[in-house]
């Protein structure tokens, strides 16, 4: 029996990057290799599993796509991390590659360290980690605030002695990758893609090669193969949560939205992206059900940024009803407001 290693990447990025569309690309251009892949979601909607289950090809069946949605990866890493690893190392034929996609709330570190546990450290060993970061996104110095301004408003107002939870998730990833890439250039522009490499340049303790993406189109040979044993090289990948036993995500709350079906698709994306900037929502996905349509209707949102298509007909055992994720920061969540802007 081969003692070799599988190869893992952990496919990291703030929420709504473009992690799914980039593994449902890796998985339909798999070059041969056998994939696995590993999805954590927040809340209990599984969207990115079932848009990656739908993309299931030979060399990775639905049966090697496995969802998580029991809590961060890294929060429960012998309840359910280290269970699903040993299953996917047991399937016949053995897989060639494992993806993992964290959750866009996740710190890509204590996941790292998970790989050290007995149980799998002689069988695996982390690839590459490959960091999603949304071009206009970074421009905007959303996640990446002026450290100069900030470390000024320190020395005026003593009250301020941390950054905001988004801006440690972004730079903790950024910090962690072995490769960034950088997403919906197009939505950006040449001078929002300079001023987002700029940013990412100065987050990173280390060069980092940085790489154009649009849908996730990328040749998987960059990807795949970095042979960078991250779990060894831990000292190398700095963390804002360095020093510390565990880490929270009591800053974020995650709500569920059910309703029955909706009259209108347009209504209820302006409806979302209203939210986005009156309840400080990060992220929204799910699906709808629309009266007089067959077909499901696929929603997701990146704050103000509202996409849906309907993806498949209704299935005769399904009740069709709109089921809604919504993950939004702790301390300005109203879950009442949430709920009467929806119409649920």
């Amino acid at each position: 029996m081969s003692l070799e290693k599988t190869p893992v990447t952990i496919i990291t990025g703030f929420l709504g990057a473009g992690k799914t569309t980039l593994i449902s690309q890796l998985i339909r251009n798999a070059g041969g290799r056998r994939l696995a892949v590993v999805v954590n979601e927040f809340g209990t909607v599984g969207v990115d599993g079932e848009i990656l289950k739908s993309c299931a090809i030979p060399d990775c069946p639905a049966e090697n796509i496995v969802e998580l949605s029991n809590g961060c990866i890294c929060c429960t890493v012998a309840d359910d991390f280290i269970p699903t690893v040993e299953a996917l190392l047991k399937l016949e034929p053995k897989p060639d590659h494992i993806l993992i996609e964290t959750s866009g709330l996740a710190l890509p570190k204590p996941l790292l360290k998970a790989f050290d546990w007995p149980e799998i450290r002689s069988r695996i060993t982390v690839d590459g980690v490959i960091a999603l970061a949304d071009a206009e996104a970074v421009a905007a110095g959303r996640f990446a605030p002026d450290i100069a301004a900030v470390d000024a408003q320190r020395e005026a107002d003593d009250s301020i002695d941390h950054e905001t939870p988004l801006s440690e998730v972004f730079e903790d990833q950024i910090a962690c990758a072995d490769l960034v890439l950088l997403t919906k250039p197009d939505l950006a522009g040449a001078d929002g893609v300079a001023k987002a490499r700029a940013v990412i340049a100065a987050e990173a303790p280390r060069a980092l090669p940085v790489i154009e993406v649009a849908e996730g189109v990328v040749d998987p040979a960059v990807l795949l193969g970095l042979e960078a044993g991250a779990e060894d090289d831990l000292e190398a990948r700095p963390s804002h949560h360095d020093g510390h036993h565990d880490h929270e995500h009591d800053d974020f709350d995650t709500i569920m939205v059910t309703m029955g079906e909706i009259q209108d698709p347009a209504d209820l994306a302006a409806r979302i992206a209203h939210l986005a900037g009156s309840q400080h929502i990060l992220r929204v996905k799910g699906y709808a059900a629309v009266a007089g349509k067959p077909m499901r209707l696929l929603v997701q949102a990146v704050g103000a940024r509202v996409r849906h298509q309907f993806d498949r007909p209704w299935e005769a055992s399904e009740p069709r009803v709109t089921r809604l994720v919504v993950i939004a920061e702790h301390d300005h969540v109203n879950e009442a407001a949430i709920r009467e802007a929806l119409g649920a």
